[in-house]
């Protein structure tokens, strides 16, 4: 039986309400008292996967160097693509582009981006090569909405359904997986 620990990445140095996406930007100043919060809830795991994003990477290699074990990046790990809406301002956004994508949230692909479905199918890749792991304690350092995509998978929920969830700076969420979990493609 495996138990994956969902890490979301610490408060990222940007200004609020900044479509950032899959923008490469580094952690904020409070970085090392986020991470030491973060390393008091996890419990030792045997590998850490993380996101290459700076912002995920910074943590996973601090909490690998505490737990002593193996990390592995994986593209698959990085948030959804906002194509032309990165870096932008949320409400510099015209109202009819976030109407379209509110009306297909799994459909929609912002200009230059991903939708959420295509996030979906990539989140499954990296379940489906995770299960067969001998590794029973499996740290995941990764972003809001790639962990929503994992975790609706793992529920069997729709993602639309997961929006409502509070997954919080450092957040450190335990999912076990038994022998008849199973993960759910899309």
């Amino acid at each position: 039986m495996q138990t994956l620990y969902l890490i979301r990445h610490t408060r990222p140095d940007i200004a609020p309400g900044i479509c950032y996406g899959q923008l490469d930007i580094d952690v904020s100043d409070s970085f090392t008292s986020e991470a030491e919060v973060v390393l008091h809830w996890l419990p030792h795991v045997e590998l850490i996967f993380t996101s290459p994003l700076k912002r995920t990477r910074k943590l996973a290699e601090h909490l690998t160097k505490s737990q002593h074990c193996e990390l592995r990046s994986d593209v698959r790990l990085m948030e959804k693509h906002f194509g032309l809406w990165e870096g932008r301002a949320w409400n510099s956004i015209p109202h009819h582009e976030i109407d379209a994508w509110a009306a297909d949230i799994m459909g929609h692909q912002i200009e230059g981006g991903e939708s959420a479905q295509q996030l979906m199918h990539r989140t499954s890749a990296f379940l489906s090569d995770i299960a067969p792991l001998p590794h029973r304690h499996i740290a995941i350092v990764a972003h809001g909405g790639s962990i929503r995509a994992l975790l609706a998978q793992l529920a069997a929920a729709p993602l639309p359904a997961t929006l409502a969830w509070q997954i919080d700076y450092g957040a450190v969420i335990a999912v076990r997986l038994t022998p008849n979990s199973a993960i759910q493609p899309d």
